[in-house]
């Protein structure tokens, strides 16, 4: 169940750890003892996860709860499309179980490498303007709180610890089972395409009603994207070849745009170079696939992100402010940016809550400078009513992020019931929630 301790570090590298403990439970009773022995020592605890998020939210440097070893078996009701699964899950593994079962999840981010209770836990999202994050899917939660107690939530039971839990930071407990509300397994078809910046921006309203899942890239430096759009159909009937999935999505997204990448870090000046010939060689692309195939890219570039959920309707005057910024950078930036759309969500620390919303996510390749892109920007985003992604880069404390979010008191008081001891806070969680 325990180990002896070896250092921890996040997909990007920029966060690590070294905890005294890390702990395997194989069942929430194993999660309740190892909670329990944490509060008696006087330790605090981290549930830690595929190492996804970008800021420092699991770290910890007494306990590491690693879910993994929890079992991977769902427990799925056909009729009413809910499944109960393990929290320490990836969604690369659950979306695989639940296509056995012809179901699927009405949506999903780019990436499927985070686990189920890492990706709701900070708000993970994807893109349509009829779906919030992830966590909107979620029909119940069990968790161990901070007083070794196991609380079983829902709409209809403790209903406020729910609200609270379903974009919990981990600072409520440990997230061992999440209910989740399915839909048909279903095919997308998929058109992506270069077009002019202006043309996407200007036609943003169509591009984003018209379509079920719309998002766009913007290359620096150029006025060009390349646009997505995914929409259900019928029938999986233009499945791409093997060779130009491979072309496309290992060599171009990953082998070329790495090497570019490297390229840009050792010679800035071709940034703004290579950033316009990436942008005349993108192609068309057409296919249908499986929902999450389709959803899902690989992503082996390695990156810092900051990612902000501002107002649908702030979208253009922050664009125009984070071109400023970039324009005026003392440095380039090798990686484009990408840009999102949910609808309004009622989860107390969701980024959607109460209103539409447009993401922004800004990116730099691993080993190159980065905080001043991101703090310049994030000046942006805050003065147009942004929020910061809670598993990204940011800079925002308790003071800023309160007006932010109605309920971010009635959350605290959540906190203070469930975790009176603070045995799962961390330095983030201070500077975010306050002590």
């Amino acid at each position: 169940m325990a180990s002896t301790t070896v250092t921890w570090r996040n997909w990007a590298g920029n966060q690590r750890a070294t905890p005294r403990v890390i702990s395997r439970p194989t069942s929430i009773d194993e999660v309740t003892a190892a909670v329990q022995d944490a509060a008696a020592e006087g330790r605090r605890v981290k549930a830690v996860g595929s190492g996804h998020s970008f800021t420092d939210i699991a770290l910890a440097d007494d306990v590491h709860i690693d879910l993994s070893a929890m079992g991977s078996t769902l427990s799925v009701d056909l009729q009413s499309r809910v499944v109960t699964a393990p929290a320490g899950m990836s969604l690369r593994a659950l979306n695989a179980a639940l296509a056995t079962h012809g179901l699927a999840l009405p949506n999903l981010g780019d990436i499927d490498a985070q686990t189920i209770a890492g990706a709701i836990s900070t708000g993970t999202h994807g893109t349509g303007a009829a779906y919030g994050c992830l966590s909107t899917f979620v029909a119940g939660l069990t968790l161990v709180t901070g007083t070794g107690e196991v609380v079983r939530c829902g709409p209809g039971q403790h209903p406020e610890v729910f609200a609270a839990a379903q974009v919990g930071l981990g600072a409520l407990g440990v997230i061992t089972e999440v209910e989740l509300r399915c839909v048909d397994a279903f095919v997308l078809h998929a058109d992506e395409r270069p077009t002019p910046l202006d043309t996407v921006l200007a036609g943003l309203a169509e591009h984003i009603g018209e379509n079920d899942h719309f998002e766009f890239y913007w290359l620096p430096y150029t006025e060009r994207t390349l646009t997505k759009r995914n929409n259900r159909v019928p029938a999986d009937d233009r499945p791409l070849s093997r060779l130009r999935a491979w072309w496309d999505d290992d060599f171009l997204q990953n082998t070329v745009l790495g090497g570019l990448c490297r390229l840009g870090r050792v010679a800035p000046a071709l940034v703004p170079t290579i950033s316009r010939t990436e942008a005349r060689v993108l192609t068309p692309r057409v296919y249908t696939a499986r929902s999450d195939a389709a959803f899902v890219s690989p992503r082996r570039v390695r990156f810092t992100e900051m990612e902000y959920a501002l107002p649908r309707d702030a979208l253009p005057d922050a664009f125009a402010g984070l071109r400023r910024v970039v324009a005026s950078l003392p440095f380039k930036v090798l990686i484009p940016v990408e840009v999102r759309f949910t609808a309004p969500d009622d989860i107390w620390l969701s980024h959607g809550y109460g209103r539409e919303s447009a993401y922004i996510a800004i990116h730099q390749y691993v080993g190159v400078e980065y905080e001043p892109y991101f703090r310049a920007f994030e000046r942006v985003a805050q003065d147009l009513g942004g929020r910061p992604h809670w598993g990204k880069l940011h800079y925002r404390d308790a003071a800023s992020l309160r007006p932010a979010y109605p309920h971010f008191d009635d959350f605290l008081a959540v906190r203070d019931r469930l975790d009176p001891g603070r045995l799962f806070a961390n330095e983030y969680t201070e500077r975010v929630l306050g002590a």
